[in-house]
This record gives structure tokens, C-alpha cells and sequence, in this order.
């Protein structure tokens, strides 16, 4: 699968620097356009849903921490 997109890839940088060289010269002979699209009546659809309920709130407590003491050691400088 690598082989066939390094091949890709390389034939992609080829044809690019063919165009910039100018050996590859792409021209637009006929402008696009978009088609004519009617569209006539026709409903959007309803629903009808129910869904649960979820109540968020906040409360305050009081969480004891524990106390955490570092001591260096004695030959450290």
C-alpha cells in the first residue's frame, strides 16, 4: 500500500513540474455550469420527542486535606 502511494505521489510531483516547465498546458475550453434544479411542493419532516431530564446543582463541603511536609537531606547543599 506504501509503494502505491509513493508511486502516486511521485507521478503527482512529475506532472506538476512538467506544468511548471510548460510541457503540460491545461486550458478551459468550456465554462461550467451549475445544472437547473426545480423543486415543486414537497414536506419537511416532523418529530416528536421526549427526553429525560437532568438536574445539575452544586453543593459546598468541607474535604480535609492531608499536610505534606519535604525535608532536604543532611548533605545536600
Amino acid at each position: 500500500m506504501r509503494a502505491i502511494l509513493v508511486l502516486l505521489g511521485v507521478a503527482a510531483l512529475i506532472v506538476a513540474a512538467l506544468m511548471a516547465f510548460g510541457f503540460i498546458s491545461v486550458d478551459q475550453t468550456r465554462p461550467a455550469s451549475m445544472p437547473q434544479v426545480r423543486v415543486e411542493g414537497g414536506q419537511a419532516p416532523k418529530f416528536d420527542v421526549d427526553v429525560g431530564r437532568v438536574d445539575v446543582g452544586t453543593v459546598n463541603r468541607t474535604v480535609e486535606v492531608p499536610a505534606i511536609t519535604v525535608e532536604r537531606p543532611a548533605n545536600a547543599q
